[in-house]
């Protein structure tokens, strides 16, 4: 599927990310192809002394990252951890697996119905865990954000109140490249006529568009022409090619406000009612959406990350795939005054924001609750991958 949340994902931890400102030698490293397919990018092996049963196990570097082999034992939380969520994850993982992990989908989709305890034992027995690192210095906390799917109120034709459309794909779209600015799209009749008739649903505020824009994805709540009510997901479909700006970044590098959060943005929106297109406009790039089905099914999980599998709230992650490849099981842990985690889950995404070692936005779902969580959360991050073992 075309990727969705990714090209959008700017600095998560704004809702709608409007808004962060936001002396023995060295054991020689064996060859690492018997540990991945042929045709998958290898890893490059570093020889390093390391005690215990990560000894003789050498570390490994991916694009930016370095991963360095540990003991099961270094991963916080993990004997508690309630392993049958994120399996859940890893089976959608399963449905779009990559070369390294599609020899264990037939385990994996086995023991979805295994207790807690044998799918660990299984973890301990196929995987290795690594501490990622950034490939320059050493160990450093990371940055976790988190995102969201908002849940919205639409009408599918204009109406009182109702004004603000949401689009399709134009269809001069790349014969125009980098196409017209959100602020264009507003006040030229050139764009507005390249957009009539690919109107899909018309909210009731500007800036609730620009936050289902930003989180790239979102549940909308359709009254139709005859007065039924549809859900219906707008999933991202493409954008005007103007890069992101954040306008928390904005506000705060105006000296406008010092709490770059969502609750901060509204906060300075209500002071200010008359300054809401000067701000919207201060991020040119305009997302556009196709609409898609949303059944009992579908609504389980959230919209489609980059890896082309649905995302599963509290146990997918947009990672850097430069560091972490999509389908990988990742150990998190992250404490903090927002939250406490300690967790597998799945890299399964990605962001324009998303970039480092030691990277990661949490996708916390939908609702009220995640968009609060989503509109906080920032705060320090470890991360340990968890690699196939070489077969003998």
């Amino acid at each position: 599927m075309t990727p969705p949340l990714f090209f959008q994902r700017t600095l998560a931890g704004l809702v709608a990310g409007v808004l962060l400102a936001c002396g023995t030698p060295p054991l020689p490293a064996p060859d690492i192809s018997s540990a991945a397919p042929a045709g998958v990018p290898q890893l490059s092996a570093v020889p390093l002394m390391l005690p215990d049963t990560a000894a003789s196990v050498p570390a490994l570097v991916r694009g930016n990252s370095r991963w360095l082999p540990v003991a099961w034992s270094e991963l916080p939380g993990f004997e508690s951890d309630a392993l049958f969520e994120a399996w859940n994850a890893w089976l959608k993982s399963c449905e779009r697996p990559g070369p390294v992990f599609a020899p264990l989908c037939p385990e994996v989709r086995r023991l979805s119905i295994g207790s807690g305890s044998e799918q660990r034992q299984w973890l301990l027995e196929r995987l290795q865990p690594y501490r990622v690192e950034p490939l320059q210095g050493g160990p450093t906390a990371g940055l976790l954000t988190a995102y969201f799917e908002p849940e919205l109120q639409a009408q599918r034709l204009p109406g009182p109140g109702f004004t603000v459309p949401l689009y399709q794909v134009p269809v001069n779209l790349k014969a125009r490249q980098p196409w017209f600015t959100r602020q264009e799209i507003d006040t030229l009749a050139q764009a507005q006529e390249a957009l009539r008739g690919r109107e899909i649903v018309y909210l009731n505020d500007p800036v609730q568009a620009l936050v289902l824009q930003i989180q790239g994805s979102g549940r909308i709540r359709v009254t139709e022409p005859d007065g039924s009510i549809r859900m219906v997901r707008l999933a991202y479909a493409g954008h005007n090619g103007h890069p992101y700006q954040s306008v928390g970044r904005w506000l705060l590098d105006q000296g406008e406000l010092r709490d770059a959060t969502w609750p901060g943005i509204q906060v300075w929106l209500l002071q200010n009612p008359q300054r809401v297109n000067e701000l919207l406009w201060r991020n040119p790039r305009v997302v556009f959406f196709r609409e898609e089905h949303l059944g009992d099914f579908d609504a389980a999980f959230g919209p489609k990350g980059a890896q082309g599998v649905p995302l599963t709230p509290g146990r997918s992650i947009a990672v850097d795939p430069e560091s972490i490849p999509y389908g990988t099981p990742v150990w998190l842990t992250s404490e903090g005054p927002q939250i406490a985690l300690q967790r597998l889950v799945l890299a399964q995404d990605t962001g324009s924001a998303i970039r480092g070692a030691v990277r990661a936005d949490y996708f916390a779902g939908w609702g009220e609750a995640a968009g609060e969580l989503a509109g906080r959360l920032k705060q320090p991050l470890r991360l340990w991958v968890l690699w196939p073992k070489a077969r003998p």
